[in-house]
């Protein structure tokens, strides 16, 4: 460092003068003097270390953006413009705003969450969605814990702790980060017998796999991936029979599951926790915040007697839901009692059955934004797609969509200029969140139902070429 550039570092402000600041005021006001004295300092240091003169004001402007960068919430709003509707990392299923009101209201005064108000006693914490549960399911009981991988963890240790657990190798799967069926019926006691193989299991496997040290027999619907061609597999129907015979529990897991026939929606169909309950299996554990389109939940129903034992099983308190997830829940689960305008009310089922003549409008609306954009290095056109139904079911399936295509006019590194695009777009205040598709930059309109919003968003967009890394 030059004798020029120490006289001129020795002319920074002090950490009193900037305090004193009127600007530095405001912002001590919001975030505390303890807050705002770490925050310039840290200024003043980069400003020695970096040998750039700083004034008064500039030092608590900076301070001041590095305290609101700070204070910025992490778990943060985002549009998801991705095309997959139950994004596992954006959240999964939006709530109903009958489930959001009940949340809220949950969170802001004491509950009846373990208490019976009509008696003054203690109460049970499932009853709140108890009855509901069994009157859309047909089951005989029901109970709930706070994720699809802990009601089959909770079931598997409860009925097969011990003993043996019979499964297809076909139905081994990988439920998403790195979680696999094998490993949680390992961590639930039970020792895995695999029965079949990849792509075919005839009923003759599970009869000959059964043994006096047999605690189950284990379906698995495969909903997050398919295996097509050459296959064979054993329905729940037809296992019935068999776990009836030597007395053993037949457990059905749905994994996403569905409340309701999804072809009235216009989308393929899944199997319903209703028809698996009236296929026969003593079991059927399903999701609350994917199909269901709820909080994240995990259900258990099927016969009175296992629930009973389930819920006398200590792990049941680890695994427990707690009052605002109940709430959220119990709001959501009534909105099934009316079929005919759940698509309405359900934002899960409004976003998947929204029709592509619908969809193909929206990119039409954003004509002056993609204009705008297209006035850079990027051209931005609206064009069809295909979105997906996300986070396991019906992986094959995807429907009709519209989106905007953003992409580079030059020919080479197409793909690294899309990226950069992308962070761009996840730099505003609400995160614009797409995929990359080919080199350019897509956004799939299904879930953009806030356009207003949206376009307000944009407002804040601006593409500098040499900042962004898009030169």
């Amino acid at each position: 460092m030059t004798t020029r550039d120490t006289a001129m570092l020795r002319q920074l402000p002090s950490v009193d003068e900037v305090l004193r600041d009127r600007a530095a005021q405001d912002v001590i006001e919001r975030f505390g003097r303890t807050a705002m004295v770490e925050a310039v300092r840290t200024m003043l240091s980069q400003a020695r270390r970096d040998g750039e003169m700083l004034g008064v004001a500039s030092c608590a402007e900076r301070a001041a953006a590095e305290l609101e960068n700070a204070s910025r919430e992490s778990l943060r709003p985002v549009f998801n413009l991705t095309g997959t509707v139950l994004h596992t990392n954006l959240g999964r299923a939006l709530l109903a705003a009958e489930a959001v009101d009940a949340a809220i209201a949950a969170m802001r005064s004491a509950v009846a969450l373990e208490f019976d108000v009509g008696d003054g006693r203690r109460g049970e914490r499932d009853d709140h969605v108890r009855e509901i549960l069994r009157e859309i399911t047909s089951a005989e009981d029901a109970t709930v814990v706070n994720n699809n991988a802990a009601a089959v963890l909770l079931a598997i240790n409860t009925v097969a702790s011990g003993r043996e657990a019979i499964v297809s190798r076909g139905e081994l799967i990988e439920i998403g980060g790195a979680f696999r069926m094998p490993e949680i019926m390992t961590r639930a006691g039970a020792t895995l017998v695999e029965v079949g193989t990849t792509n075919r299991t005839h009923i003759k496997d599970y009869v000959e796999a059964v043994t006096p040290e047999t605690g189950m027999l284990l379906k698995v619907h495969t909903s997050n991936y398919r295996i097509e061609g050459f296959t064979k597999e054993v329905p729940p129907r037809e296992l019935v029979p068999l776990a009836r015979k030597h007395g053993i529990p037949l457990v059905n897991d749905l994994g996403s599951g569905t409340l309701v026939d999804l072809g009235r929606f216009g989308l393929r169909h899944e199997p319903t926790v209703a028809e698996a309950v009236a296929e026969g299996a003593d079991i059927i554990t399903f999701s609350g915040d994917k199909l269901l389109g709820g909080p994240q939940t995990g259900f258990i129903v099927g016969r009175k007697e296992l629930i009973a034992r389930i819920n006398r099983n200590p792990m049941k308190r680890a695994l427990r839901v707690d009052k605002i997830r109940l709430a959220a829940l119990e709001a959501t689960l009534k909105l099934y009692r009316d079929p005919d305008r759940l698509a309405q009310r359900l934002p899960t089922l409004r976003l998947l059955s929204r029709t592509r003549e619908v969809l193909a409008a929206v990119p039409h609306r954003m004509g002056r934004w993609r204009a705008r954009l297209s006035g850079s290095a990027f051209t931005s056109r609206g064009v069809p797609g295909a979105s997906q139904i996300g986070s396991g079911p019906l992986p094959a399936y995807t429907s009709s969509s519209a989106g905007v295509d953003n992409r580079t006019s030059a020919q080479r590194g197409a793909g690294s200029r899309s990226a950069a695009l992308g962070r761009a777009f996840r730099a505003l205040p609400v995160p614009v969140v797409g995929r990359i598709e080919e080199g350019a930059l897509v956004f799939d309109m299904r879930t953009l139902e806030d356009e207003a919003g949206f376009i307000s968003n944009l407002g804040h967009f601006s593409v500098r070429e040499k900042r962004d890394g898009l030169a």
